[in-house]
């Protein structure tokens, strides 16, 4: 089995697979600190729920964009899995070209999504991963990375809302059933959401201008997606799990490479 650890700046998330299929996964928040014991403690709750023993775990792949969690998290798989983990960066083949200004710029996490779907469809693809940053990534039919746009996320633009107003108060974010609000609560969510799906479409319909093609598969990803995807029709296909895939395609191509 394959553990793979997906390290975002607000969750880090962890996927069990056995052979291609993914059979569990966790959600940790990172802003906690923990030490290694702590996140070994989170890691055997999860084999535990899923009837797991920890030397079924061959192997274990990390995409991190949060360096200060790392020594923690490292040091725990290999205190309770007796594994050296790979790390995705540098060095690492992922079968995907980089055409950037300063490709080391381009987080793992991006590089993830992006080789997780160019290799599953084999086409052009727009990336949209709706993190604590929605990114809007471009990858080309010959699996060259070569456009980004980062816009702030739906939760950080909330927070803003509800920070910098003293009258405002924090609310859940979700769809109203109407553009049009009575109170202020739905009329935040009215604002804060199908503010968030016109930018959306607003910059897929751009992307795809300046592009001057629409043969272009665009996919979301990422907790939030869930929210914008149904409202849409600029997005062809939500995959919740995009980052584990990539993750283990990532894998598989190095395993392979060594053979």
């Amino acid at each position: 089995m394959l553990l793979t650890i997906d390290v975002g700046n607000t969750n880090i998330t962890m996927g069990i697979f056995d052979e291609d299929t993914l059979v569990g996964n966790f959600r940790l928040t990172t802003k906690t600190p923990r030490t290694s014991d702590e996140y070994g403690i989170c890691l055997s709750t999860l084999l535990d729920k899923y009837h797991i023993d920890s030397e079924q775990i061959e192997d274990v792949i990390i995409s991190s964009v949060v360096p200060k969690v790392m020594y923690s998290l490292n040091s725990c798989i290999i205190k309770y899995l007796d594994r050296v983990p790979t790390i995705i960066g540098p060095g690492v083949k992922t079968g995907i070209q980089v055409n950037s200004d300063n490709p080391r710029e381009v987080g793992a996490d991006r590089i993830v999504n992006v080789a997780a779907a160019y290799h599953t469809y084999h086409q052009a693809c727009l990336i949209i991963d709706f993190g604590t940053a929605t990114t809007f990534d471009y990858v080309s039919d010959k699996g060259v990375f070569e456009y980004t746009v980062i816009s702030p996320g739906i939760e950080i633009s909330a927070q803003a809302l509800w920070n910098q107003t003293a009258k405002l108060p924090e609310i859940e974010i979700k769809k109203p059933d109407h553009v049009l609000a009575k109170n202020t609560i739905n009329g935040m969510q009215s604002g804060i959401v199908y503010g968030y799906i016109g930018q959306i479409e607003y910059i897929v319909k751009n992307i795809l201008k300046e592009l001057d093609t629409k043969d272009v598969k665009v996919i979301a990803t990422g907790g939030l997606a869930k929210i914008i995807f149904p409202e849409t029709d600029v997005i062809d296909e939500y995959v919740p799990d995009l980052a584990f895939r990539g993750m283990k395609i990532i894998y598989d191509r190095n395993k392979k490479a060594l053979v």
